[in-house]
Order: structure tokens, then C-alpha cells, then sequence
């Protein structure tokens, strides 16, 4: 995927994946979400994938839904915004639960969507000059792109509620504090630093990684004991490939391990 909306290039086991309508701050619009997910799958499915990198051109990282479009939808309002949803969801679905870690650097907005998308990061690097907002009910919208599922989760509800009902806008340096964002950077150093970091977890255990993601986003919704029964299980499967053969050698004899990666069957 080399042009169009999103954009996808996998090298050296890094993704790539850019919003790219910089002229309409990437907001979303149906072709949009469903290039999206065709990334998406193409990140959690290609064993060539052990991390990814997303980002947005231009000046914002994505400034939510393109009102402009669903506006001009009229009677097909409805419709348009459930097939974006749809496969936004989708999209967001599989970002989540695949193995590859996932780092997001954010400049200019994250706002609407933009912040939904932004929750879903692993590690998410902001620009000093990068501002975070729900922005849903100043268009008199309800949230989406799970972020109700998340923002809580990453926040507390009390700081979820002001969010959303009051559309604060969150400088970077708040983002981090809140836990909402990893760390600030220099505007100038954002991409690289992003993509610093992306390029050192493209060298992990990304089969490891990726149980590791799933047990962190399932933790809320199991009790202790099952969690740590899903634990058991994991680690255990993580141990028994080469990925664990390998670490587990590598630190008895002070080595540095290389991990090949791979995908979950």
C-alpha cells in the first residue's frame, strides 16, 4: 500500500502505517477506516511484521471524523457513519490484539477518532506542541473508535468523564502525565525518536510481545485467578518456542539474544 489514504511499507521487520489525507488533517471517511483495516490485517497477519510505526502526514495526526463528508451524506448519514464504524472498529480490533507492538507518534491533533486511535498504542510518542481532545460532543456526537473502552481504562473514569463531557483539550506534557501519552518530545524530534523505538522492539520476541499485549488488554475483564491461569499458559507456550529457547540461553550465559519473531498460528 503505497499510496492512497493509508499507507503501508514493511522493512527490516518495521511497518510503516501513515494516515494520509494531510490536506483534511487524515480525518476519517469511509475509504479511509477501510484502508485502515486493510492495513490493519495486513500488520497482524504478515510474519515479516514485528512492530509498527504509525504516524500521520501533515500538520495534525488525525483530527477525527471528516464532518464535512458525513455532512454532505444527508438521508445517508446513518449509513455512511455505521460502514466507517464498522470498519474502524475492525480496524482497531486487530491493531489491538496482534503480536507486533505498537508505537504511535503523534503530532499536531489527536482529536476524535485521532485520540481513539491514539489509545491503542503501546507506547505513544507526542510532540511538545501536540494537544489531545475527545471532541465528539462539541459536534453532538457520541464517542467511538473504543475509546470508551480504553480512555477509562488509561485515565480513571472521573478523568474519562471530564474528557468527554467537557472536550478539554490535553497538552502533551498533560497527555504524559495523565498516562494518556509515553513521553513528550521536541516537535522536531518526534518521528525519529518514534521510530527509534519501534525499530528496537522490531528486534523482540514479537510472538512474546504479543501474548504479552493480549494478557494487558484482557486483564480487566478476567478475575485474579484467571488471569494468572492465562498467564500459565502463555508463558509457557512463550518458553517453549525458539524465541524463549533463545532468551533463556542467551541470559544464563550473559549473552545478548537475537530473536527471529514470527506469527501466531
Amino acid at each position: 500500500m503505497t499510496d492512497g489514504p493509508v499507507t503501508l511499507s514493511i522493512e527490516d521487520g518495521l511497518a510503516r502505517l501513515t494516515l494520509n489525507r494531510p490536506e483534511a488533517g487524515n480525518a476519517l471517511t469511509p475509504d479511509l477506516a477501510k484502508a485502515l483495516l486493510a492495513a490493519a490485517l495486513s500488520c497482524r497477519n504478515d510474519p515479516a511484521v514485528r512492530a509498527v510505526l504509525m504516524t500521520g502526514t501533515g500538520k495534525n495526526f488525525c483530527v477525527g471524523g471528516d464532518l464535512r463528508t458525513f455532512h454532505g451524506a444527508g438521508d445517508g448519514l446513518y449509513a455512511m457513519m455505521m460502514e466507517t464504524t464498522t470498519y474502524l472498529h475492525a480496524a482497531c480490533s486487530h491493531l489491538a490484539r496482534m503480536d507486533a507492538p505498537l508505537v504511535i507518534a503523534v503530532q499536531g491533533a489527536a482529536a476524535g477518532a485521532g485520540i481513539s486511535i491514539a489509545l491503542l498504542g503501546d507506547l505513544v510518542y507526542a510532540a511538545d506542541s501536540a494537544f489531545f481532545c475527545m471532541a465528539y460532543t462539541a459536534a453532538g456526537l457520541s464517542p467511538d473508535g473504543g475509546s470508551t473502552f480504553l480512555l477509562p481504562r488509561v485515565v480513571g473514569l472521573r478523568r474519562a468523564q471530564e474528557l468527554t463531557l467537557t472536550n478539554r483539550r490535553l497538552t502533551a506534557a498533560e497527555a504524559v502525565d495523565w498516562g494518556l501519552a509515553t513521553k513528550a518530545v521536541p516537535d522536531d524530534e518526534l518521528l525519529a525518536a518514534a521510530e527509534a523505538q519501534a525499530r528496537a522492539l522490531a528486534k523482540g520476541p514479537t510472538r512474546a510481545y504479543g501474548r504479552a499485549r493480549r494478557l494487558l488488554i484482557g486483564s480487566f475483564e478476567n478475575t485474579y485467578e484467571t488471569q494468572m491461569e492465562a498467564e500459565s499458559a502463555a508463558i509457557a507456550a512463550s518458553g517453549s518456542e525458539p524465541d524463549g529457547q533463545a532468551g533463556i540461553k542467551a541470559f544464563l550465559n550473559k549473552e545478548k539474544p537475537v530473536f527471529k519473531g514470527g506469527i501466531t498460528a
